[in-house]
């Protein structure tokens, strides 16, 4: 088995989270020039062997003048499907020619809000369309627990950079669990907000079925309840409550509907069932009533999803090479990209009927909290995949079935708009770090942070330092 890499040392940053550093920083205890000096070595020293920096501009952020926000003057890396003025995005696909986009979107803009100071790019799969940060063009993104496993998708890059402690947050999407499964992967806070509590990617909005959400990973639950507490002032959504602050663990004895069995009710690998099992006792003892209960969806949910998947990948190409030409060549997209393409193009009919009954998933959604607070679930069927076993390369029905072999859990959040967390909770064989899905209704992240950070208090995350396999790279 290899050692953990990771770059926690006795420097600037240490091992605080977002929190701790940026009080560190107003407190004057470390400077913003040390901070993000040590930040850089650490990419340095860890990055050769992660691959999850997709792009790095060390100079630009050394110069960066001084930040504002909750975390002014913390480093972090932002996803590279989301513009930042200056800096090219290029969707994790080798079909660009990098070039430096002329304005900051919103997602990125409201990340920036924060006050971090952005040290790069980090890498996600092609268009962020699969479960693990793999290439035909490059090398994978490796796990920093044990980098002969995946580190999840699509935001793949970002949570290894923070697991391994080059960052204490970074930028991430999610529009099938691309926040919540490279989370679980790597033993960080993973939350999909409600859909629109956040600024989307341009046109998000206007597909026929929303299902992309933005947010950060971070190694507390404290940095995403400060992270999301901030940022959703910066253009609050009036149809939404407000989240606010959520400071600590809540006090109500909520009721919790378990589920052990993914969307096509198969039951989850053993080690995943064991962390499940050791969370509800957990929780059972803090007062938390826990019933069983089962995902209701339509059996055709998962052929559904895939063909709007397939839409989803049509319409980026096409878009791309609108938004891009002379800098787009849709002749090196990677083999799964170009399967799931095909889909649409061999059943455009069958696209539209998915699109449809997938618009009534809000409403099924709903249906599952008719008498619990909260669903608790494995955010992944199996543990973290090794490197190779979801490559793009494939065939494509052959990576397809493994992809649903794996993410049975965190889609239906992106259908039906509500929140999910992905919680750390004990470790699995390999010394990867095992974690839990909590679900909410739409609107009320408070619950599932409240209940996150009970979680964390009574069972402490496993942290990449104390592994047993970890050695480190400092």
């Amino acid at each position: 088995m290899s050692s953990a890499v990771h770059g926690f040392t006795d420097d600037a940053l240490g091992t605080s989270d977002a929190v701790g550093l940026a009080a560190a920083l107003r407190a004057g205890e470390v400077s913003r020039a040390e901070v993000i000096a040590a930040a850089i070595a650490r990419t340095e020293r860890v990055d050769p062997s992660l691959d999850a920096v997709q792009l790095a501009c060390f100079e630009r952020a050394s110069a960066a003048p001084e930040t504002a926000g909750v975390f002014a003057g913390v480093p972090a890396f932002v996803k590279d499907n989301t513009d930042i003025a200056g800096l090219p995005t290029c969707h994790g696909s080798a079909a660009f020619t990098p070039r430096p986009a002329t304005a900051t979107a919103g997602p990125g803009a409201q990340f920036l809000h924060s006050g971090v100071v952005v040290l790069g790019k980090s890498t996600l799969p092609e268009f962020g369309l699969t479960a693990s940060t793999e290439f035909v063009h490059r090398a994978p993104t490796r796990n920093p627990w044990n980098p002969e496993y995946s580190a999840g998708a699509s935001s793949g890059g970002s949570a290894a950079l923070v697991a391994a402690g080059v960052v204490p947050i970074a930028h991430a999407n999610d529009g099938g669990g691309s926040i919540r499964i490279p989370a679980a992967a790597n033993g960080l806070v993973g939350l999909k907000p409600t859909r629109n509590r956040l600024l989307d990617q341009p046109g998000a909005r206007q597909l026929p079925v929303h299902l992309v959400a933005e947010g950060v990973v971070t190694r507390s639950v404290r940095d995403t309840a400060h992270y999301l507490a901030a940022v959703e002032q910066y253009r609050p959504n009036p149809k939404l409550a407000p989240i606010g602050l959520v400071e600590g663990p809540g006090t109500r004895k909520l009721r919790i509907g378990l589920i052990t069995e993914d969307v096509l009710g198969r039951p989850v690998h053993p080690d995943n069932g064991a962390v499940l099992a050791s969370a509800v006792a957990i929780l059972e003892g803090l007062g938390h009533e826990i019933v069983a209960t089962g995902l209701d969806v339509d059996q055709r949910f998962v052929e559904d999803f895939k063909r709007y998947w397939a839409v989803m990948a049509g319409a980026m190409t096409l878009s791309f090479r609108l938004g891009h030409r002379g800098h787009f060549d849709p002749g090196k997209l990677d083999p799964f990209t170009r399967g799931l393409i095909g889909l649409t193009a061999r059943n455009p009919l069958g696209a539209a009927a998915a699109a449809w009954r997938l618009r009534s998933g809000t409403a099924a959604y709903d249906r599952h909290f008719a008498d619990v607070d909260v669903l608790l679930t494995p955010v992944l069927s199996h543990p973290a995949p090794r490197i190779g076993e979801l490559a793009p390369g494939q065939p494509f029905d052959e990576l397809f079935a493994k992809l649903v072999d794996y993410v049975g859990f965190t889609p239906l959040n992106n259908v039906g708009g509500g929140p999910a967390v992905s919680v750390p909770h004990g470790l699995l064989p390999h010394g990867l770090p095992g974690s839990v899905q909590f679900a909410g209704r739409r609107g009320d992240e408070r619950t599932l942070l409240e209940l996150a950070y009970q979680l964390e208090a009574a069972s402490p995350f496993p942290r990449i330092v104390d592994s047993s396999a970890a050695e480190g790279a400092a």
